[in-house]
């Protein structure tokens, strides 16, 4: 089914949110409302990073071991990561251990404190919210990516971010409200920021 799914609840949700309780809870509460400061725009930024290739629910279910692992995404102190903290991290099952997304991680903690010169991550992030669109009906009418994810794609990587491809650039502008591909009918269509 690619249209809204009523829930016992009685609300009308996304189908993927409607799916485990975790996503319920993540879809209600979370997936795109706005985010504020430089940590939980890298949060965002970094998670949507290590989701690429894998299922959400396994970002979503080891993200408070994310968060300890990466200093709750303080980007000073990820910038200052060095060889012994990726073999740390390597070796950190609370995670998903793929060496290249460890590193991209640190990279963009590293771009993100030099970005500050330029009034930082988040202004740059939302420097590219488009015009909002019409609701999708289905999830057949929600897109991958957009010219706005690549241009912010491309923004980010010649400021020296890693891992930061179109396609996970438009997730993270779902997730924080940059679009807000909520269903028409479902309950939480219109809370983007």
């Amino acid at each position: 089914m690619s249209g809204p799914v009523v829930g016992d609840d009685g609300l009308a949700r996304c189908p993927w949110g409607a799916s485990s309780a975790v996503y319920i809870d993540y879809h209600d509460t979370e997936w795109g409302l706005r985010v504020d400061g430089e940590a939980a725009h890298l949060e965002r930024l970094t998670l949507e990073a290590f989701q690429s290739g894998l299922s959400w629910l396994t970002i979503l279910n080891k993200r408070e071991s994310f968060r300890a692992a990466f200093a709750g995404f303080d980007a000073d102190t990820v910038a200052a990561y060095g060889p012994g903290d990726v073999e740390r991290l390597m070796a950190d099952t609370g995670i998903v251990r793929n060496r290249r997304k460890v590193e991209a991680a640190i990279t963009n903690a590293r771009a993100t404190v030099a970005l500050r010169e330029q009034g930082g991550l988040e202004d740059l992030i939302w420097s590219f919210r488009p015009e909002p669109g019409p609701a999708p009906r289905t999830t057949d009418d929600v897109p991958t990516a957009s010219a706005e994810s690549l241009a912010l794609s491309k923004a980010l990587k010649k400021a020296g971010f890693a891992h930061v491809g179109p396609t996970t650039m438009y997730a993270l502008m779902e997730a924080i409200g940059l679009v807000d591909d909520h269903l028409e009918d479902c309950h939480r269509r219109g809370c983007a920021a």
